[in-house]
């Protein structure tokens, strides 16, 4: 019993050096500069500073507004809520390459994940670009299909396209901000998805193309309040605190720090009670 408790324990303390040093290295990786030494290269058209994300956590989406899905079949947004959380990509299906790149990004961070499509959680890629046809939406959700090679989970992804006021309000709702440019026929955006709660508010922010597993698993557990993860997914919510400014999972060195000690106090007192209730060497020899 003491040699397992000392194995847990020195695990344990593995993993969380391990998860602190990794936090450290992150954080090191990034020049720290003080404020007004940077300075950028070029000044940025204002049209490009006003594109992005502004964070709207807690927000309702408006669940009634119509849409059009990679069949052709217009439905209600609420339809594709209610049980389970949503990731949502606002891209456009023509988009010459960032929005590929976000797709490609979900994909990527969710291929790995034992949660799918469809059981523990749905994907929507709505088109913020009203002119895409349903048919455009239908050719882009094969290509993403094709790339996720996971049977049975055609019924999670969700295509849609839709009129100019509904993809506005919802897009808004979410703080997703869009513009089209005249002179090159290409909209301006940002990359990024947003994670909803099973009732369609604002859980989440995932920026940039690229969705570390591990934040996705965390998010998807964090607006499913409980409904999709293990204890051990629990725990590591304990142990990871969700960062809006940089749309991340990061180490709470704190809370690793607690759950050893409250781990190291349970081992110690089962191996306590344990040793009381054995009987010592001169009692089995008198029974003897």
């Amino acid at each position: 019993m003491r040699r397992l408790g000392s194995i847990v324990l020195l695990g344990l303390a593995s993993l969380c050096l391990a998860q602190t040093l990794a936090a450290q290295t992150q954080t090191m990786a990034a020049p720290r500069l003080n404020p007004g030494e940077y300075k950028p290269i070029a000044e940025l058209p204002e049209a490009v500073k006003e594109l992005g994300f502004d964070q709207k956590l807690g927000a309702q989406v408006s669940l009634d507004e119509k849409f059009v899905d990679a069949n052709g079949d217009e439905i209600a947004l609420g339809s594709l809520f209610g049980e389970r959380p949503v990731l949502l990509a606002p891209v456009y299906f023509e988009c010459p390459m960032l929005c590929s790149l976000v797709l490609d990004g979900v994909v990527r961070g969710i291929k790995p994940l034992q949660f799918s499509p469809g059981t523990e959680f749905d994907v929507i890629a709505l088109s913020f670009d009203h002119e895409e046809s349903y048919e455009t939406a239908a050719f882009m959700k094969d290509g993403m299909l094709s790339r996720y090679r996971r049977e049975g989970t055609e019924g999670g992804w969700h295509f849609l396209t839709g009129t100019e006021e509904s993809i506005a309000k919802v897009m808004d709702e979410v703080g997703f901000k869009y513009e089209y440019n005249e002179q090159t026929d290409l909209w301006g955006h940002a990359g990024g998805v947003v994670l909803l709660t099973p009732d369609g508010r604002v859980s989440r922010y995932f920026y940039g193309v690229d969705y570390a597993p591990k934040d996705l698993r965390l998010g998807l557990i964090e607006a499913s309040e409980g409904q999709i993860g293990s204890l051990v997914d629990q725990v590591l919510l304990f142990c990871y605190q969700y960062d809006p400014m940089s749309g991340k999972y990061s180490a709470h060195v704190l809370n690793l720090i607690r759950a050893v000690g409250v781990l190291t106090v349970l081992l110690l007192g089962t191996f306590i009670v344990f040793n009381r209730r054995r009987p010592s060497g001169g009692e089995s020899a008198a029974s003897a």
